[in-house]
C-alpha cells in the first residue's frame, strides 16, 4: 500500500478531510473491533470464579467468609492501580499497556487454575485485578488518539459493550468449558492461554499513532490529522483543561453508575433466585437476556449521540440528554420494579434498566472530550478508579441493607438513589471548553 507515502496534509479543514476519507480505509474502526473483544474476553475471565466458586470451595474447603475475601480480591489491586496505569498509559502509550495487561492476566488466570488452596487463589485474583486494570483507560487513550470528536461517542461504546456482553456470555463459556473437560482447572488453564494469544494479538494490530500503522491509507489519515490539527489550534488558543467541577461530576457520576452495575452483577443472581424464585437454568437464562439488552443500549448511545452532534446539536445537550434519560429511566425502573409480581415482567423491566444503564459508556468518551491528550490516561485512570472503588463497597452495602431489613426493597431503593446521583453529577459535567473542539 502506497498510502502512507502520499501527502496527508489536509487543505480544506474538517470537511473536506471527511470528504475525501469517504472512500478511504476503517482501521480506527479495526481497532476499537479488536478492543471490543479484549474487553469481552476481559469480563469473561473476570468472572469464570463466580461460576466455579460452588466446586472450588468444595475442593478447597472454604468457609463463606473465604469465599467472599477470594472473590473480592481482584478490586483491590485493579481499584489501587487505575491512577498509576493511567499515568503509565500517558508515559508509554496504549499499545505498551494493552498488551502488557493482555498477556499478564491470561497469565494470572492460568496460575488460578494451577492454586492448591484458598490464599493461592486469593493472590492469583489480586495479580488478575492489577494486570487488568489498564485496560479501559487506554480504550480512553486510543479514543483521543484515533477518533474525531464527532465519532468518540461510538469508540467508547465500542468498547465498554463488550462489558455486558462479556457478562451475559461468561457464565455460559466457562460452564461450558468446565463440562467440557470435566475440570475447572482445565477451563482456567484453556481460558488464560486464549487471553494470552489475543495479547499478541493486540500488539501486532495496534499503534499509538495512526501515521504508524501499516493498514491506514492518505485518505484515513488526513481525516484523522484534519481533525487532530484542528483540536491543536483550537487548544493553542484556549488550552485545553479538565476542570475541578467537572472532574468530581463525573468521578461522582461514575461511582454511582458503577454501584448499580456491579450491584446487579454481584447481587443480581441472587435477587432472581430469593425475590423471584427462579431456579439455576431459569436464573442464567435470564442474567443473559439482561445483559445482553445492556449491549444493546451501550451501542444505541454512542451512535445516538454521534448522530445528534452530526446534526448540528451542541455536545453538552446530546451528552447530557442521553445519559440524563437513561438516569431517569434506570430510576424509575426501580422504584416500579417492587410493584412488578409477574417473574417475567420483573425480567422485562430489569432488561430495560440494564438497556438505559448501559448508556453510561459515553463516559468513557468523556476523558478525550474534555482533558488534554497527555492527561487522558491519568483523568480515565481516575474514573475507573471511581468505579472500581464502587465494585469494592456495593457488595457490602448490599448485603448490610439485606441483613438490616431482610427484603431486597431498600436495596433496589438504594439503586434508584444511585441513578439519582448519577443524574446529578452527569448534569454538572462542563462542556464549555469542549464545545468548539
Amino acid at each position: 500500500m502506497s498510502g502512507l507515502d502520499q501527502t496527508h496534509a489536509p487543505q480544506g479543514g474538517i470537511g473536506q478531510a471527511a470528504a475525501t476519507a469517504s472512500a478511504g480505509t476503517t482501521v480506527r474502526w479495526r481497532i476499537f473491533g479488536i478492543v471490543f473483544v479484549l474487553v469481552v474476553i476481559n469480563l469473561i475471565d473476570r468472572t469464570a470464579l463466580s461460576i466455579a466458586m460452588p466446586t472450588i470451595a468444595k475442593e478447597f474447603n472454604l468457609e463463606p467468609a473465604m469465599q467472599g475475601l477470594i472473590l473480592s480480591a481482584f478490586f483491590w489491586s485493579y481499584a489501587a492501580l487505575q491512577i498509576p496505569g493511567g499515568w503509565l498509559i500517558d508515559k508509554f502509550g496504549p499499545r505498551a499497556l494493552i498488551t502488557g495487561a493482555t498477556i499478564g492476566w491470561g497469565i494470572f488466570q492460568t496460575i488460578a487454575g494451577l492454586c492448591t488452596g484458598g490464599v493461592t487463589l486469593l493472590l492469583s485474583r489480586i495479580g488478575l485485578g492489577a494486570a487488568e486494570a489498564p485496560l479501559f483507560p487506554a480504550g480512553a487513550k486510543l479514543n483521543s488518539i484515533w477518533l474525531s470528536p464527532r465519532e468518540r461517542g461510538r469508540g467508547a461504546v465500542l468498547m465498554d459493550s463488550g462489558a455486558p456482553l462479556g457478562a451475559a456470555f461468561g457464565g455460559v463459556i466457562i460452564a461450558w468449558l468446565i463440562l467440557a473437560f470435566g475440570s475447572w482447572r482445565t477451563a482456567f488453564i484453556v481460558a488464560g492461554v486464549a487471553t494470552i494469544l489475543l495479547g499478541y494479538l493486540a500488539w501486532w494490530y495496534l499503534r499509538d499513532a495512526p501515521a504508524e500503522h501499516p493498514g491506514v491509507d492518505a485518505r484515513e489519515l488526513a481525516l484523522i490529522e484534519a481533525s487532530a490539527a484542528s483540536a491543536a489550534s483550537a487548544e493553542a488558543a484556549a488550552p485545553k483543561q479538565i476542570s475541578p467541577r467537572s472532574l468530581s461530576a463525573i468521578l461522582l457520576g461514575r461511582m454511582s453508575w458503577a454501584m448499580i452495575n456491579f450491584g446487579l452483577l454481584t447481587w443480581g443472581p441472587s435477587y432472581l433466585a430469593q425475590a423471584r424464585g427462579f431456579d439455576l437454568k431459569q436464573m442464567g437464562g435470564a442474567t443473559f437476556v439482561i445483559f445482553l439488552s445492556g449491549m444493546f443500549g451501550s451501542l444505541l448511545s454512542g451512535f445516538l449521540v454521534d448522530k445528534l452532534q452530526e446534526k448540528g446539536l451542541r455536545r453538552s445537550v446530546t451528552y447530557k440528554l442521553a445519559l440524563g434519560f437513561s438516569g431517569l429511566g434506570v430510576m424509575l425502573s426501580f422504584l416500579a420494579l417492587p410493584e412488578v409480581a409477574d417473574p417475567v415482567m420483573a425480567v422485562a423491566l430489569l432488561s430495560v434498566t440494564l438497556f438505559l444503564l448501559y448508556f453510561g459508556s459515553l463516559y468513557w468518551s468523556l476523558p478525550a472530550i474534555l482533558a488534554p491528550r497527555e492527561k487522558v490516561g491519568i483523568v480515565g485512570g481516575a474514573m475507573n478508579f471511581a468505579g472500581s472503588a464502587s465494585g469494592i463497597a456495593i457488595p457490602i452495602i448490599t448485603g448490610l441493607i439485606l441483613q438490616a431489613t431482610g427484603t431486597y426493597l431498600m436495596v433496589l431503593y438504594f439503586f434508584a438513589a444511585c441513578a439519582a446521583l448519577y443524574v446529578v453529577g452527569t448534569m454538572l459535567i462542563d462542556f464549555q471548553d469542549a464545545e468548539a473542539r
